[in-house]
C-alpha cells in the first residue's frame, strides 16, 4: 500500500479550524450521553444505575465487533477526489445525530419497565455500536491523511480538543440551567421534557458541526485502499505484537475511565451533595478557561519534552487534587469548583495532545511492519475508548446502587456523602494508573517519536 502526500495547498488554519468542528460534532452526543444518560434513566425513566451501567458494559461487547470491523471498511474503501475518509463523515452525520435524539424518548417514561429497558438499550446500541463507530473511526483516522508533519498532528490533536472542549462548554454549561426544575421540597430535579428538547438541537448542531468538518479539511497524504484478504488471526497477532497500540490502548481506557466518571458524577455532586445543579455550569465554565489557556503551551511543550512525558505530568496533577479534595471532604461548592478546575490543567495537558499520540502509534506500526492500517488501528483505540466510558458509567452505576442511591433516597445525607466520595476516588484512581501506564507501558518517547517520523519521510521521498 502507498502512501504519497498530495501535491495540494499547505495545511493551514482552515485545517485546523474543520478538524475541530468534527469533534465538537461527535461531542455533542458523546459528552451528552457521558454527562446526563445516566442520571435521565435513574432519575427520569425510574430504572436503576447498576442496570444503565450493565447496559453501558454489554455495549461494549458489540463494539469489539463493530469498531474493528468498521475500520476494515475504511481501509478497504476506495479514496474519492475528496480523500478516503471524510466521505464517511458526510454518510454516517445524520445517522448519529437521529440515534443520539432517540436515547432521550421521555414520551416512554410511563411506559412498562420491560419497554423501557428494551428501549434504552436498543437506541444505545444504535448510537454508540453502529452510527457513532461509523462517523467517529473514519474521523480520527484522517488526522494522519491530512498531514505527515508530527508537529502539525499535535496541533490538530489540540484544535480536536478544542472542539470538544467547546461542546462540553455549551452541553455542561447550557443544559443544568435549563433541564433541571425546583420540586415542592427544593430540590434540583431533572425533566425528562426539557432533556428531550436539549438533546434535540444538540443532534441538529452535531450535524451542523460535521459539515463543517468535511467542507473546511483537506487530505493531503494518499492513503491507498487495502486490498488483502483480511485475516482475523493475523490482526490479533499484530495487536498483541504492537506494544505501543497496547499502551495507548490502556492509557486511552485510563483517561476515560478517570475523566467520565468525574463527568457522570458531575450531574449528581453538584444538584444533590451541593444542592446547586448550576455548580455543574460553573465547574464546565471553570474547566473550558483552563483547558483554552493550556491550549496557548500544551503543543510546545509537548514538542519540547515529548507527549509522552507531557501526559504522566498531567495525569499526577490531576490525581493529587482529587486526594486533596477527598481529604477536605468540603460542603463548600466554590472550593470544590476550584480543586475541579486544577484536575482540568492536568487532564487538559495530556487530552491536547492524546490525538497525536495514536498518530504516533500508527507511524510506528508502519516503520515496524511496513504496512499502514490507520481505519483498523483506530478502531481498536476507539474501542478502547468506548470501553473506559462504559467502565466510568458502569463503576459509576453499581457504586451508586451500592450507596443506595435512587429517585427516593437522592437526597439523603448517607447517599450524598457517598456520592462525593465517589466523586474523587475513582478518577484520582484512574490517573495513578494512567500515569503509571503512560511510564511503564507505552514505549513512544519524544526521541523514537522523532526517529520514526524521519524514517518515514525518507521512506516517502524516495518512492
Amino acid at each position: 500500500m502507498e502512501n504519497t502526500v498530495n501535491a495540494v495547498k499547505k495545511f493551514g488554519m482552515k485545517d485546523k479550524l474543520g478538524y475541530m468542528f468534527g469533534d465538537f460534532g461527535n461531542d455533542f452526543t458523546f459528552i451528552l450521553s457521558s454527562m446526563f444518560l445516566l442520571k435521565f434513566y435513574t432519575d427520569v425513566m425510574g430504572v436503576s444505575a447498576a442496570l444503565v451501567g450493565v447496559m453501558m458494559m454489554v455495549a461494549r461487547f458489540v463494539d469489539a465487533i463493530t469498531d474493528v470491523t468498521m475500520g476494515q471498511i475504511v481501509d478497504r474503501s476506495k479514496p474519492n477526489k475528496k480523500g478516503k475518509f471524510s466521505p464517511w463523515i458526510r454518510r454516517m452525520c445524520g445517522p448519529v445525530a437521529l440515534a443520539s435524539f432517540l436515547m432521550y424518548a421521555s414520551w416512554f417514561q410511563d411506559m412498562p419497565m420491560g419497554f423501557k429497558v428494551f428501549w434504552m438499550f436498543f437506541t444505545y446500541l444504535l448510537w454508540g455500536s453502529i452510527c457513532y463507530t461509523g462517523v467517529n473511526i473514519p474521523y480520527g483516522s484522517m488526522a494522519s491523511a491530512i498531514t505527515p508533519e508530527p508537529g502539525e498532528r499535535t496541533q490538530l490533536s489540540s484544535w480536536r480538543t478544542i472542539g470538544a472542549t467547546l461542546a462540553s462548554t455549551v452541553i455542561g454549561v447550557v443544559l443544568p440551567l435549563l433541564i433541571y426544575y425546583t420540586d415542592a421540597d427544593g430540590n434540583s430535579v431533572l425533566s425528562g421534557t426539557k432533556m428531550m428538547l436539549a438533546a434535540l438541537v444538540c443532534s441538529i448542531a452535531a450535524i451542523v458541526c460535521y459539515l463543517l468538518c468535511y467542507h473546511m479539511t483537506t487530505e493531503r497524504v494518499k492513503v491507498e485502499q487495502v486490498t488483502q484478504k483480511f485475516s482475523f488471526g493475523k490482526l490479533i497477532s499484530e495487536l498483541v505484537h504492537n506494544r505501543s497500540l497496547i499502551g495507548i490502548v490502556v492509557a486511552a481506557l485510563l483517561l476515560l475511565l478517570a475523566q467520565l466518571s468525574l463527568g457522570n458524577m458531575g450531574a449528581y455532586i453538584y444538584p444533590n451533595y451541593f444542592g446547586n445543579a448550576a455548580g455543574l455550569s460553573l465547574a464546565t465554565m471553570g474547566g473550558t478557561v483552563v483547558t483554552l489557556l493550556c491550549a496557548t503551551f500544551t503543543v510546545k511543550l509537548a514538542n519540547k519534552i515529548g507527549k509522552k512525558e507531557l501526559g504522566i505530568i498531567g495525569a499526577l496533577i490531576s490525581a493529587a487534587a482529587l486526594i486533596v479534595a477527598f481529604v477536605l471532604h468540603t460542603h463548600n461548592m466554590y472550593i470544590f469548583v476550584g480543586v475541579y478546575c486544577v484536575v482540568m490543567i492536568g487532564m487538559s495537558m495530556f487530552n491536547l495532545v492524546i490525538w497525536a499520540m495514536i498518530t504516533d502509534v500508527i507511524d510506528d506500526t508502519e516503520v515496524k511492519t511496513g504496512e499502514r492500517s490507520d481505519g483498523t488501528i483506530y478502531s481498536v483505540y476507539s474501542f478502547a475508548r468506548k470501553l473506559g466510558q462504559a467502565c466510568s458509567s458502569g463503576l459509576a452505576g453499581v457504586l451508586l446502587s451500592v450507596i443506595g442511591y435512587t429517585a427516593a433516597t437522592a437526597f439523603e445525607p448517607k447517599v450524598v456523602d457517598g456520592i462525593y466520595n465517589i466523586t474523587c476516588i475513582v478518577p484520582a484512581a484512574g490517573f495513578i494508573l494512567l500515569a503509571l501506564a503512560l511510564k511503564f507501558l507505552y514505549p513512544l518517547d519524544k526521541k523514537t517519536v522523532d526517529k520514526n517520523a524521519d524514517a518515514l519521510l525518507e521512506k516517502r521521498n524516495n518512492k
